[in-house]
């Protein structure tokens, strides 16, 4: 969603169907007109740059399409990186995690003398 409104602890913010609605934004903080907010049961949980919104919702258009019936054309591009065309840095960083170090090679203890 994005910020329409701004006030202490909650913001007026527009969702992808042009629908405003109050967000609690105690867990982000300040909030400015034009920022773009992750939100769950009207609470802001994240702050997103506007590629990243525009990320989620070109998957969100991808579900619905999805649910009722009118999915894309198999040749459409989604405008963004579908997670399994990702290599694993690239997936650890998506979800916000360190890029996985490979595992130490452990020696193989049933191996017969």
């Amino acid at each position: 969603m994005q910020v329409v409104s701004a006030n202490l602890g909650s913001s007026v913010c527009r969702d992808r169907h042009g629908r405003d609605r109050l967000i609690d934004t105690s867990l982000v903080g300040t909030c400015e007109v034009d920022d773009w907010l992750l939100i769950f049961l009207d609470a802001a949980r994240e702050r997103l740059d506007p590629q990243r919104a525009a990320e989620i919702d070109s998957t969100l258009v991808m579900l619905e399409s999805a649910m009722f019936g009118n999915a894309p054309e198999p040749d459409t591009a989604p405008g963004f990186s579908l997670p399994s065309a990702m290599n694993a840095e690239q997936l650890a960083t998506l979800l916000g995690q360190s890029p996985i170090a490979a595992a130490p090679v452990r020696p193989n203890l049933k191996e017969s003398t």
